[in-house]
């Protein structure tokens, strides 16, 4: 090997190896870099995995961290304005804060689509996908404090202790292309909880999410360090090549190196990414069409960017919309509201559009929806609190009946009380829709069998095609 290194120096330390590789990250190695099996690749074979014929491949989550409001979106109650400042028993619900009367929306609807779903008049994009979604109006969750209900619709559980939904899918399908992570989560800033939520926990370290911070849109500011401008990828490799060498070593002589496998792994990828992921990354490679279609905000690049990332086999692409929790409507709810629905009309419109036009929504499964929704009685005189007794979800895509809505709330939208649908069985309605039986894929750590939805969870059938 004509490698600058002569790996029989006996004064050459991995330290300097790695001193000198220079401001590419990519560098270390332990196997074949360049082949297409690399240590990314999935556990499926192994888990026999899946567990039956997949309606969908991949998923888009698009989550509205704040918990948006059910009742100015996908379930309208009109019984609100015959009620309007009064506090029947029905709603004499204890609240995270204290709420006082009936506040009814002004939000006007209208039938969408050969089903009829009413679509309130914010969303004139996406009442023309009405047709290919499914409305939740059911969902129920535990805590309606955020960082709680956060983890449990991220992780399954209500601490940052257990591995997300991303890692539990990669963990058990991989990605479909070994030159990009399985799992991306992308926000322009941190949502409440920060990076725990596409944590791995106890899984391998290979299957967390990649974290990617969206305020800029250039591939070279989202993945920073990642292009190695001092040497030429014939000399990465022939260093790659070496260090692999002393790492076959340093396994050799340890029986569960987890760790440095994780390692391992993550620099592994990091090399193959120079060669792919500038060009995925970049949505600069859309028409200009294109991109006015989707329009200039950070979630309208962030939802293109996660079709560019799905077009080329990401398993799981989290959008975070905004930094932090944007609707978290406490006060000026009305005003609030009305802005941020109107600026994820058109980019989920064209999401869908663009993933219909592709041939890639049938197998691509779309969801949205916060970790919770608002109540229907006013806060402080302007605001909604939280609601975790019953929200809307939707979902389209891989596998999902378009035009169906499930489940239903009362009369004012508090609780759900028709075909209830709890976080656990969201999670069991996704595993299924790819191919997987929630209650096998389990993963033994720290004397007990863990998964997903640890001892619950129902597969939603109502709603898959």
């Amino acid at each position: 090997m004509n490698s600058p290194f002569d790996p029989t120096t006996s004064l050459l330390s991995r330290r300097s190896i790695l001193r000198s590789a220079g401001g590419g990250f990519g560098m270390l190695g332990l196997t074949d870099l360049l082949s297409q099996d690399a240590s990314a690749s999935s556990n499926a074979e192994k888990l026999g995995l899946p567990h039956f014929p997949a309606k969908a491949k991949r998923v888009i989550f698009l989550f509205m961290s704040g918990g948006p409001s059910q009742l100015d979106t996908f379930d309208p109650k009109p019984d609100l304005h015959k009620y309007e400042g009064q506090r029947p028993a029905a709603v004499d619900i204890r609240t995270e804060r204290p709420t006082s009367g009936l506040s009814a929306s002004p939000v006007k609807f209208t039938s969408a689509g050969e089903s009829g779903i009413p679509f309130p008049e914010y969303f004139p994009r996406l009442a023309k996908h009405a047709d290919e979604m499914a409305i939740i109006r059911s969902m129920y969750t535990d805590n309606p404090n955020h960082a709680p209900a956060l983890c449990l619709m991220n992780l399954g559980a209500m601490t940052p202790t257990r591995p997300s939904v991303g890692s539990w899918l990669t963990y058990g399908l991989g990605s479909e292309n070994q030159d990009l992570p399985g799992y991306l989560a992308l926000c322009p800033g941190l949502p409440v909880v920060g990076p725990k939520l596409w944590g791995n926990a106890f899984l391998p370290g290979e299957f967390q999410g990649t974290y990617i911070h969206t305020k800029k849109t250039s591939p070279e500011a989202m993945i920073p360090h990642l292009r190695n401008t001092e040497l030429s990828p014939k000399l990465q490799k022939e260093q790659l090549d070496l260090v692999a060498a002393i790492n076959r070593q340093h396994m050799e002589q340890r029986t569960d190196a987890v760790d440095l496998e994780t390692r391992i792994s993550s620099m592994e990828l990091a090399y193959r990414m120079q060669f792919e992921a500038m060009e995925a990354f970049d949505i600069s490679r859309e028409t200009q069409a294109t991109r006015d279609a989707y329009g200039s905000s950070e979630f309208a690049e962030s939802c293109l960017l996660a079709r560019r990332l799905s077009e080329h086999g990401v398993r799981m692409v989290q959008v975070y919309y905004g930094n932090r929790q944007p609707w978290d409507t406490h006060s000026n709810h009305q005003k609030l509201n009305g802005k941020l629905c109107k600026d994820i009309d058109g980019p989920i419109a064209q999401l869908l559009t663009d993933l219909k036009e592709r041939d890639l929504l049938d197998e691509t499964l779309v969801v949205w929806g916060g970790e919770f929704g608002r109540t229907p009685t006013v806060e402080g005189g302007s605001g909604r609190d939280h609601n975790p007794y019953g929200f809307s979800m939707w979902m389209a895509g891989g596998g999902i009946k378009g035009g169906t809505i499930h489940g239903a709330t009362d009369d004012f939208g508090f609780r759900a009380v028709q075909d209830k649908v709890h976080v656990h069985d969201l999670h069991a309605t996704i595993m299924h829709l790819m191919g997987i039986d929630h209650q096998k894929l389990t993963y033994h750590y720290s004397g007990r069998d863990f998964r997903l939805t640890d001892v619950h969870g129902e597969v939603v059938h109502n709603i898959i095609a």
